[in-house]
């Protein structure tokens, strides 16, 4: 089990080469984790793989806890960045939400390791101690806010996504865990939305 070092954030990067390290940093861990278990990846692998020292790892993610939360947060970040280039189709908003929701979980389990490495350490991660644990959180629902197109959101908006991605990702660990298919999963998925978001409208006013 991955061990959570001192109550603190990555530390953010400042300069050009700073960005360009931790981007290197974060895609040498999940290239490594999509290809090894979490117990098997070695924060000495991933300072290498990234060209950097193991100190300087250590100082922007204390442990691997934290960088596997750090890896997740910048996988939704490169989904929603994706997404928002996408005309968004003519749907309801719970259709939009699922149709969206079906993408990420399909590239969720095309890398099972990844996947599962990132998922583990979010969940066992205590907030206080990984900050970053609530960006995940705000930037998942944000990017399905988007989807549906809601800018003024309710704290009814917020409690139905939020009960929807807690299940959502419980049906991914039980994909990665074999406990049901793939096929089981998509259709649990519809029927998500159709239950919690069955009250929302086929669209959303934007504000003006």
């Amino acid at each position: 089990m991955p061990r959570i070092a001192e109550a603190r954030d990555a530390a953010a990067p400042s300069s050009t080469e700073q960005h360009a390290r931790v981007g290197r940093i974060l895609e040498a861990a999940a290239e490594l984790a999509a290809e090894n278990e979490l117990e098997r990846v070695q924060m000495n692998e991933v300072a290498k793989s990234a060209g950097v020292a193991v100190a300087t790892l250590y100082r922007y993610f204390p442990s691997k806890t934290h960088l596997f939360v750090a890896v997740m947060l910048d996988q939704i970040d490169r989904m929603r960045e994706k997404f928002a280039r996408r005309t968004r189709p003519e749907s309801s908003a719970r259709d939009a939400v699922h149709d969206t929701l079906l993408q990420v979980v399909r590239a969720l389990l095309r890398r099972p390791l990844l996947s599962a490495a990132m998922i583990q350490s979010n969940s066992m991660a205590k907030a206080a101690a990984v900050p970053d644990t609530a960006r995940v959180d705000r930037n998942f629902r944000q990017l399905l806010y988007d989807a549906a197109g809601i800018e003024r959101v309710t704290e009814r908006d917020a409690a139905l996504l939020r009960l929807l991605v807690h299940s959502v990702f419980g049906i991914i660990q039980s994909c990665l865990n074999g406990r049901i298919t793939v096929p089981d999963a998509e259709s649990d998925l519809r029927e998500l939305c159709d239950l919690l978001l069955a009250e929302w409208p086929d669209s959303f006013t934007p504000a003006g």
